[in-house]
């Protein structure tokens, strides 16, 4: 019972938080709200990919070429396809295969 009541809250306080813009802006969007919805996706994404590549030690044995080969399949696929999704599965299989089956010590 506990558990529901808990899950019921977390629901009700993450639907609340989505649809308050929704009802606080009601008429028009103000500017600098328009501005961060452009700005921080691409942000948060340079954000994760700084903090991913932070400990890469370049002097190791692989010298990060799995995460430049990985990264580098990220790119060039969302470059070509446009789906983040793909782009994503697929570094994270290239970069897991590499460390286990290719770079591995």
């Amino acid at each position: 019972m506990n558990a529901a009541v808990l899950i019921g809250v977390m629901a009700l306080a993450t639907a609340l938080l989505r649809f308050l813009p929704f009802l606080v802006f009601k008429k028009q969007t103000p500017p600098y709200i328009a501005y961060l919805g452009r700005v921080l996706p691409s942000a948060t994404i340079g954000m994760l990919v700084i903090y991913c590549l932070k400990d890469v030690n370049v002097l190791s044995a692989s010298h990060g070429l799995p995460e430049l080969i990985a990264g580098g399949c990220v790119v060039g696929l969302q470059a070509w396809k446009r789906n983040s999704l793909l782009s994503i599965l697929a570094g994270t299989a290239i970069y897991m295969l590499l460390i286990q089956a290719v770079f591995s010590l």
